[in-house]
């Protein structure tokens, strides 16, 4: 079976020299990726990557997202970076801005991908499991894309790298005019809503003051949750200290319904039409959305590219469940070893089960090949 080709750089730096730093050795693998047979002269190009949240302090850094941007322009592209809304846009960009990235520091102008309130998209066919979803209209008018990915653990998929981010930051928190077309649709695997534990709660509104929509709110002693708001993305459960909270959704179909709203992502596009880079670097246990970030679970290990989204975070996660988990982190908090799989037994889904159904879906191939650039 032919084999996906993927590029990698270390994050190792024994030289001392700038050409061997990561920033030197990533330009150096933008030079030599043939970005120009996937770009066309004078072609808008969406630089998607995550904005962060305040007080997530660890997504990837505008040096990265630059030379990007320097890579694409020189290849004839005009590159614009864009990110959907998680919180209104105004202050998202606020937090772009908040977190270094900007037109000043990157080299091309920030667009809200599906507008100020995320209600800009357009509804697309996904699969047997959502039917349609909104694509953002931004993501889905643009032509031609490179993914800049942070990957990293995550509590409902098991990590998040680039089908995530295809998926949840390509699709809208909703539509406008029909209701469970959004991010949501994803986030939905059972009938049953959150669950709330009276008698656990200490009203400490940790999960009023992280809710991305504004959802939760208390009267009295009674939590109120509007239905309408809610996308069921689970961040009220997760910061829930005392387990009044409790997310009822399925992990294996929230994967299966997550490959599917990459699935709508990708037939936007034409073929080679994404570069895929994932960036296996300050590899957090949690998600770049929620506001903080605990310190990384395993050593930095470098940047993979390539134009198949399977093969780039099945080698990612690959190299990452290989790696040595790091004391004082999570994984030691749970005893991980060495020698284990260490994103698999960091949350309680296994990842797998997302990767093999992108490859089911048609999205790329799980079987790879791996070209290192080596030091100068």
């Amino acid at each position: 079976m032919a084999k996906s080709r993927l590029y990698f750089i270390s994050a190792r730096n024994t030289k001392w020299l700038y050409e061997d730093s990561l920033p030197g050795k990533f330009e150096r693998i933008l030079d030599n990726f043939k970005f120009e047979e996937y770009i066309d002269k004078n072609e808008w190009v969406a630089v998607k990557v995550h904005w962060g949240s305040e007080g997530a302090f660890r997504p990837i850094r505008p040096t990265f997202i630059r030379k990007t941007v320097d890579r694409i322009k020189a290849a004839g592209g005009d590159p614009f970076i864009t990110e959907t809304v998680r919180i209104p846009g105004l202050d998202y960009l606020h937090v772009a801005n908040y977190n270094g990235i900007s037109q000043e520091t990157c080299g091309a102008p920030l667009v809200l991908g599906d507008g100020l309130f995320g209600n800009d998209n357009i509804l697309v066919d996904s699969g047997s499991l959502m039917g349609q979803i909104a694509v953002a209209s931004v993501i889905h008018d643009v032509s031609a894309m490179v993914l800049l990915s942070h990957f990293k653990g995550h509590v409902q998929s098991g990590f998040g790298g680039a089908l995530k981010h295809l998926s949840m930051g390509g699709v809208s928190a909703r539509h406008r005019s029909r209701k469970g077309m959004g991010r949501g649709a994803i986030h939905m695997t059972t009938p049953e809503r959150m669950s709330w534990d009276s008698s656990k709660c200490t009203f400490c509104m940790a999960c009023v003051n992280v809710c991305p929509r504004s959802a939760m709110r208390f009267e009295g002693k009674r939590l109120k949750i509007d239905e309408e708001l809610c996308w069921g993305c689970g961040r009220c459960a997760r910061v829930c200290e005392t387990g009044a909270l409790v997310d009822p959704i399925n992990q294996d179909e929230f994967q299966k319904r997550l490959m599917e709203g990459a699935k709508a992502v990708l037939s936007t596009f034409q073929e080679r039409k994404i570069i895929y880079i994932n960036f296996m670097l300050d590899i957090q246990p949690e998600c770049d959305c929620m506001p903080g970030a605990d310190v990384p679970v395993a050593q930095d290990i470098g940047i993979l590219l390539g134009d198949d989204p399977v093969a780039v975070d099945q080698a990612s996660l690959d190299m990452v469940n290989a790696a040595t988990p790091l004391p004082d982190s999570l994984a030691s908090d749970l005893d991980l070893k060495p020698g284990g799989k260490l994103l698999t037994d960091l949350h309680r889904p296994d990842p797998q089960v997302g990767i093999d159904e992108a490859a089911h879906l048609g999205l790329g191939r799980k079987e790879y090949e791996i070209i290192t650039l080596e030091d100068s």
